[in-house]
C-alpha cells in the first residue's frame, strides 16, 4: 500500500508538472480606440493635469481602501492626504524613504468641474496616458474602468458617470506590485525586520520601479458618433517620387447604431505648407487609399536634408445625407519599410542603425512625463548624431513618439516584457496583450521601424522556444509590416527564440561584466559573438547593448573601470569591431547602453544608480559622449554624406605648416 501511495503520488507530480508545461496560444482581447486626444471642430479636451490629493495604503492591509470605500467620499475623510503632482512618479516626491520604497497600493483623487455644455449631443471619455502598475477608476464614487498594464494608455466612456455643470470627483487607486505572471515580473516575500515583519518587492531588471500616474489625465469630449479608430499604411513607388497612403476607419455610434453602412469618410492630406496634396472619399467600408504625387519621403535623422517630414492628414465623417459628424487630424509621413536576411531598408536605402537604448527616467519626476526633458533629451540625440533609439523597457510616452516623428529618430518600439522567465499561459496572455496594446497604440508613427517583444528574457529556458514562436508571431499577425526583434543576452549557443525573430539583437557587456577592465578583450570576443548569431539564423544583426559604468569627474590614467578614461577606451574597442563587422554587410547597427544615467533599486553594484550613461542623470555629457559624438558623424558622413557639425572637432594646428598631422574633418 505504502509502494502504492508513493507511486500514485509521483505519478500525479509528473502529470501536473507535463501540464504546466503545456502553453497554449489563446487569443486575448484586443483594444479599441485610444487616438491621441486633439481638438477639433467637434471635439473638446481638457487636463487633468495638476496637484491631485494623495493616500498612501498599508502594506499589510492594502485592499482596506476598496473594503472601507474610500472611493465613495474624498480621500480627505478617509486618511490625512498630501499633495502630489500628476503626471510623475511618487516615490522621490517626498523625503519619506516608506513612500520611496512603498509595495502595494496608493489612491489619488482630485475635483473638477464640467461645463452645462458638454451633457448635449456628445460623449465625455476619460483617458490616461499611463499608470503603473494596475489602475481602478472611479467618478463620483461610480467604477469606471480597471487597466492593467503600465506605459500604455487606456480610456473608458464617463459619459454617463458625470455631473453637468456641477463638480465631479475622480478617485484612482494605483497598485505597483510585480508577480510572476505581470509584464514586468516580479516577487513579493515577507522579510523579518526589526520592528516585525517588511513587505519586500524584488524583480530582476535594473531600473526603479517607478510607480504612480505617470502621464497626462484628459477629458474629451467626440460626438454620439465619432472616429474611434484610424489605421495607415505607407508605401513609395517610382523612385520615392509617389506616394500612397492606405487607411481604414472605425466608427463607433450611438445605442440606435446610428453608424452603419451609410456613413463615409472623406480624407484630405496637407503638405507642410498648407496646400492640399492628396483627397479621397472612401467606400462602404470606411478605407481607400490617397495618391500623393511629387511626394516628401520621411527620412532618417542625418540621411536627408530635410529628415523627419509629415504631412496633416484630416479626417470628417460624414452621414448620407452630408451632415458633417466628426473631425479628426493626424501626423503621416511616407516612407517604405524593407528586409533580407542581410539588410535593412527605408525608401530603398540601406539602414545602419546608431543609437542607444534608454530609459524614461528623472530625478525627483521619476518617469512622469516631463516636456522639457524631452526636448533637451532630443537635442542631445541629434547633437551626437545618433538615428535611433530603443524604447528600452517598455514603451514611452505619446509624446516622445511625436517628436520622434517629427525629428526623424528611428524607434526600435519595445513592450514592457524584462528578464522574462517561468513561461505560463497566464503570462503568455499579458505579454500578448502589451504588446498589442503596443502596436494600437503606436502602428501610425514613421518613426517606428521595428518591434521588439522582449529585453534580455531567459530564451534558453524550457518552454522558450513555444513561447517566443507564440510571441512572434502574434505580434506579425497585428503588423507586418515592420520586423520583430528582441534584445537578447543569452548565449547563441543555448538561444530557442532567434529563430522566430526577423532581426537578432544581442546584449553583451565584454570587460565589463565578463573580463572586468580588460578591454584587451573586447574587439575580437564582439566580433566572433556578431558572426556566431548571422551564422546561426541567417539574419540581420545589431548590437543592442555594450558599455561601462563611469563616474563623471573620476579620471585616471592608465584607464580604470569607473573613470571617464575606461568608458572612452571601451567604446573605442567596440568600434573597432563595430567597423569589422559593418564589412560583412549583415551587421546593421549599434547601440550604446546608455543614453544617461538612471535610477535603480539599491544595490553594492550600484552608487546612486546606473551609471552607464554617456550623460548624467542631468543631461550633461561625459568624456565619452564627445567619442561617442565624432563616430556618429563620422558615420553619417560615409553612410548617408551628412555634413559634419563646425565644432565636431577640436582645433590642434594649422596644417599649412607642414607634417601630416590630422586635425578636423577634412581627414576622415
Amino acid at each position: 500500500m505504502t509502494l502504492w501511495l508513493f507511486s500514485l503520488v509521483i505519478g500525479l507530480y509528473i502529470l501536473n508538472f507535463t501540464l504546466a508545461l503545456i502553453i497554449l496560444n489563446k487569443d486575448v482581447k484586443t483594444t479599441r480606440g485610444m487616438l491621441y486626444p486633439r481638438e477639433s471642430e467637434t471635439r473638446e479636451v481638457r487636463s487633468l493635469d495638476g496637484i491631485w490629493n494623495f493616500v498612501c495604503s498599508d502594506e499589510a492591509n492594502p485592499t482596506q481602501g476598496i473594503r472601507d470605500n474610500w472611493f465613495s467620499n474624498d480621500l480627505s475623510k478617509s486618511r490625512p492626504i498630501i499633495p502630489m503632482p500628476v503626471p510623475a512618479s511618487y516615490n522621490d516626491i517626498t523625503t519619506e524613504q516608506a513612500l520611496r520604497d512603498h509595495v502595494g497600493t496608493v489612491w489619488y483623487d482630485r475635483k473638477f468641474f464640467v461645463p452645462r455644455s458638454w451633457a448635449k449631443d456628445q460623449r465625455v471619455w476619460l483617458r490616461f496616458g499611463s499608470v503603473h502598475y494596475e489602475a481602478f477608476v472611479w467618478i463620483n464614487g461610480e467604477s469606471a474602468v480597471k487597466h492593467e498594464m503600465g506605459h500604455l494608455p487606456f480610456e473608458t466612456e464617463v459619459t454617463h458617470l458625470l455631473k453637468y455643470g456641477a463638480e465631479n470627483r475622480i478617485t484612482v487607486m494605483c497598485d505597483n506590485a510585480l508577480i510572476q505572471t505581470t509584464v514586468p515580473q516580479g516577487k513579493i516575500s515577507e522579510v523579518a525586520n526589526d520592528g516585525g515583519v517588511a513587505i519586500i518587492q524584488s524583480y530582476t531588471f535594473d531600473f526603479f520601479n517607478y510607480a504612480g500616474i505617470h502621464r497626462s489625465v484628459h477629458l474629451y469630449t467626440t460626438p454620439k458618433t465619432f472616429i474611434e479608430e484610424v489605421e495607415i499604411q505607407t508605401k513609395l513607388t517610382d523612385n520615392n517620387s509617389v506616394g500612397y497612403v492606405d487607411y481604414s476607419v472605425v466608427v463607433n455610434g450611438t445605442a440606435a447604431n446610428e453608424a452603419d453602412n451609410s456613413l463615409y469618410v472623406r480624407l484630405q492630406l496637407y503638405n507642410r505648407e498648407g496646400e492640399l496634396v492628396a483627397n479621397s472619399t472612401s467606400d462602404s467600408k470606411l478605407s481607400g487609399s490617397l495618391k500623393v504625387q511629387n511626394a516628401n519621403p520621411w527620412w532618417p535623422y542625418l540621411m536627408h536634408s530635410d529628415p523627419g517630414y509629415l504631412y496633416e492628414l484630416e479626417i470628417k465623417l460624414h452621414a448620407a445625407n452630408e451632415q458633417l459628424l466628426d473631425v479628426y487630424r493626424l501626423s503621416v509621413g511616407l516612407r517604405s519599410l524593407s528586409w533580407t536576411n542581410t539588410t535593412f531598408l527605408i525608401n530603398g536605402k540601406p539602414i545602419y542603425f546608431r543609437g542607444f537604448g534608454r530609459h524614461e527616467d528623472a530625478d525627483v519626476r521619476g518617469k512622469g512625463l516631463d516636456n522639457a526633458l524631452m526636448v533637451r533629451d532630443f537635442n542631445l540625440i541629434k547633437w551626437i548624431g545618433a538615428n535611433a533609439y530603443r524604447t528600452s523597457h517598455y514603451p514611452y510616452s505619446e509624446e516622445s513618439m511625436q517628436f520622434a516623428d517629427q525629428h526623424g529618430i528611428m524607434i526600435i518600439d519595445e513592450c514592457p516584457s524584462v528578464d522574462t522567465e517561468n513561461y505560463n499561459q497566464a503570462l503568455l496572455g499579458k505579454h500578448k496583450s502589451s504588446i498589442e496594446q503596443l502596436i494600437h497604440r503606436d502602428r501610425n508613427h514613421p518613426s517606428v521601424v521595428m518591434w521588439s517583444i522582449a529585453n534580455e528574457p531567459r530564451t534558453g529556458q524550457l518552454n522558450a522556444d513555444t513561447y517566443f514562436q507564440f510571441v512572434a508571431n502574434y505580434t506579425r499577425s497585428l503588423d507586418s509590416s515592420r520586423p520583430v526583434t528582441a534584445a537578447i543576452a543569452t548565449p547563441w549557443t543555448d538561444d530557442k527564440a532567434g529563430k522566430y525573430l526577423d532581426i537578432i539583437s544581442f546584449n553583451r557587456y565584454n570587460a565589463w561584466y565578463s573580463n572586468t577592465g580588460r578591454v584587451d578583450m573586447v574587439t575580437q570576443r564582439v566580433i566572433d559573438e556578431a558572426t556566431a548569431w548571422h551564422k546561426k539564423y541567417g539574419k540581420p544583426v545589431l548590437m543592442a547593448e555594450y558599455g561601462a559604468d563611469t563616474l563623471e569627474g573620476l579620471h585616471l590614467q592608465p584607464s580604470y573601470v569607473w573613470s571617464e578614461e575606461f568608458q572612452t577606451e571601451l567604446f573605442s574597442k567596440h568600434f573597432k569591431a563595430f567597423d569589422a563587422l559593418r564589412r560583412k554587410k549583415w551587421f546593421i547597427g549599434e547601440f550604446v547602453w546608455n543614453f544617461a544615467d538612471f535610477k535603480t533599486p539599491q544595490s553594492y553594484t550600484r552608487v546612486g544608480g546606473n551609471k552607464k550613461g554617456i550623460f548624467t542623470r542631468a543631461r550633461q555629457p561625459k568624456a565619452a559622449a564627445h567619442l561617442l559624438r565624432q563616430r556618429y558623424f563620422a558615420l553619417g558622413r560615409e553612410v548617408d554624406q551628412c555634413n559634419l557639425p563646425e565644432d565636431l572637432f577640436t582645433y590642434i594646428v594649422d596644417m599649412s605648416m607642414g607634417g601630416n598631422i590630422k586635425n578636423d574633418s577634412s581627414d576622415l
